[in-house]
């Protein structure tokens, strides 16, 4: 496993997302995970997860300081206090005396963004929160956090894949030290049924999603964190260093349509702001 470094804090660039996984196939995905090899586990409190997650790791019995886990703020929770408590609870739920990463999982305009991070900032302060960002913000809110507000922004958690880019937040990372994560890095499996990706996977004898995961990690300040169940899954989601792109491959995958986004709920923000 690799790492990417913002603010001084080494993160591994591929983790696992845990996004619909619930019960005991969370609890199961989470342990094969890390006997596999994983150290970077993505949650959020509006996945329902953070109880089975929490009881897979501690039955690991990995070292907490080894795993990097990030939990989110819904949006509804987004008041001073209501964010104190649920952090709360999402510990309790994680046995965990901190996170290593809580986000805001989507922007809410109904709440004030500098009480929000007043409440993320206390957490951090109590030792409770190691670091903080933000997730679904477009790059016009992202800048008015990082610049305006002047927020320590650890990652932004975007939807990123071949078909969706993101190169204006991913600009300002390089001038603000924060990253960016790629949450549905495989299209939720459209990777696997597109016939460039497919094409360019054969001649390195690897899968088109290992190809979508690879033009991910490849590019600077970027982490992706895939979803899988089958242990197989889970081992070629990080069997990704044994190969390099090549520069025309690089920019194949760069030249594919960019405007096909999956994650669009009602509450979404303008997305060009």
């Amino acid at each position: 496993m690799q790492f990417k470094t913002a603010q001084g804090a080494d993160v591994p660039e591929i983790g696992l997302g845990t996004y619909t996984l619930i019960g005991k196939e969370c609890k199961k995905t989470v342990l094969n995970a890390l006997e596999i090899g994983y150290r970077h586990i993505d949650t959020a409190q509006i996945y329902q997860n953070e109880r089975e997650i929490g009881e897979a790791l501690y039955t690991s019995g990995i070292e907490r300081e080894e795993i990097f886990l990030t939990t989110k703020v819904w949006y509804t929770n987004l008041e001073h206090d209501a964010v104190l408590q649920s952090v709360e609870d999402s510990l309790r739920y994680l046995k965990t005396p901190y996170v290593d990463l809580l986000l805001i999982h989507w922007p809410n305009k109904q709440y004030s963004l500098v009480q929000t991070f007043e409440a993320l900032l206390t957490l951090k302060d109590q030792g409770k929160v190691l670091n903080i960002g933000v997730s679904n913000f477009p790059p016009g809110l992202t800048r008015y956090v990082i610049e305006d507000l002047r927020i320590p922004v650890f990652t932004n958690q975007v939807e990123f894949h071949p078909f969706l880019g993101q190169f204006d937040l991913l600009d300002l990372t390089y001038d603000n030290d924060f990253l960016l994560t790629a949450y549905s890095p495989l299209a939720k499996g459209d990777v696997f049924l597109n016939e460039t990706l497919n094409r360019i996977a054969a001649e390195y004898g690897k899968t088109a999603g290992q190809i979508a995961l690879r033009w991910l990690i490849e590019q600077e300040n970027v982490i992706a964190i895939p979803k899988a169940t089958t242990a197989e899954h889970l081992r070629e989601n990080i069997d990704l260093y044994d190969f390099e792109l090549s520069d025309e491959h690089f920019d194949e995958i760069d030249q594919l349509d960019k405007t096909r986004r999956i994650s669009n709920p009602s509450f979404a923000p303008d997305w060009d702001y």
